[in-house]
C-alpha cells in the first residue's frame, strides 16, 4: 500500500518522474533537463540514466539544444537500423565512415560522430575539444554565413564542417609529428645511441597509427566519389521535398475522386450504368495517380544523376586529405632513408673492425713465429752458438727481420685482394 503523501505511479510515468526530479520535464516523450530547476542539492545528475544518452540538436537556423534520447527514439526519428548507431557509440572504436541512408547521413569521422538529417544534426554530446569545435563552428556558419551557402542544402553544410574539421585536425597532428620527429632523426643520423633509437621507435609507431587513420578517411571519401548511388542517397533535402509532393498528391487525388463519384450519384439515380461509369472514373483516376508517381520517380532518378555538387565538395577535401597522406608517406620515406644511412654506418664500422681484427691476427701469427724461435733456444741442449755472446744478437736480428718480412707479405697480399685500402 502506498504511503500517505508519496507520489503515485499511475498511468502517467512522466508525471511520476517529474515529481521525483523537478529538473526533468518531458516534451513528446523526450526527457529534457531544466537548467533552472531546483533538483536535489548535493546530488550529481547522471546523463546516461536508463539507457538514455545526451545528444545535441542543431537545426537549420543554428539553434542548439541539449536533449536526452534513447536508442529506439533515435532509430525511429532518423529511420536508422541499430547497426548504424553502433558507429556512434563512444565505447567502441570503429574506423571512419560516412553512410548515406534514406532519411539521414551517419557520420563517424575521428571524434565527430553525428547523424545528419534534412532538418537537424544530432550530435553526440561530449566534452572533447573536437566535438565542441564542430558544434560552435556549425552554429556560427548557419547563423552568420547564410549567404555563402545558398547553393548548398543543410545536410551538405553540416557534412562540410565535419570533413573540414577532420582534415584540419589530421593535418595539424601530422605537422606536430613532423616537428617532433625530424630533429630526432637528424640527431640519430649524426649520433647513434640507444636513447635516440628508442625515441624513433616510438615516433614510428605513432606515425603508423596516424597513417592508418588518414588512409581510412581518404579511402572513405574516395569510395563515396566513385559510387554515384551513395552520393545520390545523401541528397536528403531533395528527397524530403519529393516525399512531401507525393504526400500532397496522395491526399488531394482521393478527395477529387470522391467528389466526382458523389456528383455523379446526385445527378442521376443509381443504376448499373452509373455504377460502371463510376468504376471507370476510379480506374482512370488511379491510373493518373500511378502515372504521376512514376513520372516523379523518373524525375528523381534523373535528378539523382546530377551529383556534381556533392562530388565537387568531396573532391576538395579529398585533395586535402590526400596531401596529408603524402606528407605521412614522405615522413615514412625519410625514416626509411635514415635507417638505411644508419645501417650503412654500422656496416662501415663493422668492416673497420673486421679489418682491424685481420691485421691483429696477422701480427699475432708473426709474434708466434718469434716465440717459436725463443722456445727452440730455450731447450736444454749444448751447441757452439752459446759459446759466443755475439751470436745471440744475430739470432735476434735475423728472427726480427724474418717476422717483419712475413708481416709485410701479409699486407701486400691483403692489399692485392683489396681487403684493406
Amino acid at each position: 500500500m502506498a504511503q500517505p503523501g508519496a507520489p503515485s505511479f499511475g498511468a502517467d510515468p512522466e508525471s511520476f518522474v517529474s515529481s521525483l526530479n523537478p529538473s526533468i520535464y518531458y516534451v513528446n516523450g523526450i526527457g529534457r533537463h531544466n537548467a533552472c530547476g531546483p533538483g536535489f542539492p548535493g546530488l550529481k545528475k547522471r546523463t546516461h540514466n536508463l539507457g538514455n544518452r545526451s545528444w545535441i540538436l542543431i537545426d537549420t537556423k543554428g539553434n542548439l539544444e541539449v536533449v536526452e534520447l534513447d536508442k529506439s527514439t533515435v532509430m525511429r526519428r532518423c529511420s536508422l537500423p541499430s547497426r548504424d548507431l553502433r558507429l556512434l557509440d563512444p565505447l567502441f572504436i570503429y574506423p571512419s565512415s560516412i553512410l548515406g541512408r534514406e532519411k539521414a547521413i551517419v557520420v563517424s569521422l575521428e571524434q565527430i560522430r553525428c547523424i545528419i538529417t534534412a532538418d537537424e544534426v544530432i550530435l553526440k554530446n561530449s566534452v572533447e575539444e573536437s566535438v565542441q569545435q564542430y558544434k560552435y563552428e556549425l552554429c556560427k556558419r548557419l547563423e552568420v554565413s547564410k549567404d555563402n551557402y545558398d547553393d548548398l542544402p543543410f545536410e551538405f553544410r553540416a557534412l562540410e564542417v565535419a570533413l573540414e574539421h577532420t582534415c584540419m585536425s589530421l593535418d595539424a597532428q601530422v605537422k606536430d609529428l613532423e616537428l617532433d620527429i625530424y630533429p630526432v632523426l637528424d640527431e640519430l643520423a649524426s649520433s647513434i645511441s640507444t636513447l635516440n633509437l628508442e625515441r624513433v621507435r616510438r615516433f614510428k609507431g605513432s606515425l603508423l597509427a596516424l597513417t592508418q587513420r588518414v588512409q581510412k578517411v581518404c579511402d572513405e571519401i574516395e569510395h563515396l566519389m566513385n559510387d554515384d548511388g551513395d552520393m545520390a542517397e545523401m541528397y536528403l533535402t531533395e528527397k524530403k521535398e519529393r516525399r512531401d509532393i507525393l504526400t500532397d498528391s496522395d491526399t488531394c487525388n482521393p478527395i477529387n475522386i470522391s467528389e466526382d463519384v458523389n456528383f455523379g450519384s446526385k445527378s442521376a439515380p443509381v443504376s448499373p450504368v452509373a455504377s460502371s461509369s463510376g468504376v471507370l472514373r476510379l480506374q482512370r483516376a488511379f491510373s493518373t495517380m500511378s502515372t504521376g508517381k512514376h513520372g516523379s520517380f523518373l524525375s528523381s532518378s534523373s535528378a539523382a544523376e546530377n551529383i556534381d555538387q556533392l562530388e565537387m565538395l568531396l573532391e576538395a577535401y579529398f585533395v586535402g586529405i590526400d596531401n596529408t597522406l603524402n606528407k605521412l608517406l614522405s615522413l615514412k620515406e625519410y625514416i626509411d632513408d635514415t635507417e638505411d644511412l644508419i645501417n650503412i654506418k654500422l656496416g662501415n664500422v663493422q668492416n673497420q673492425l673486421i679489418k682491424f681484427e685481420l691485421l691483429l691476427t696477422a701480427a699475432t701469427f708473426v709474434t708466434t713465429m718469434f716465440a717459436v724461435v725463443t722456445a727452440v733456444f730455450g731447450m736444454n741442449f749444448k751447441d757452439t752458438v752459446f759459446d759466443e755472446p755475439s751470436t745471440f744478437n744475430w739470432v735476434l736480428i735475423i728472427s726480427g727481420v724474418c717476422c717483419v718480412v712475413v708481416y709485410g707479405l701479409f699486407l701486400i697480399y691483403f692489399r692485392h685482394k683489396k681487403v684493406i685500402p
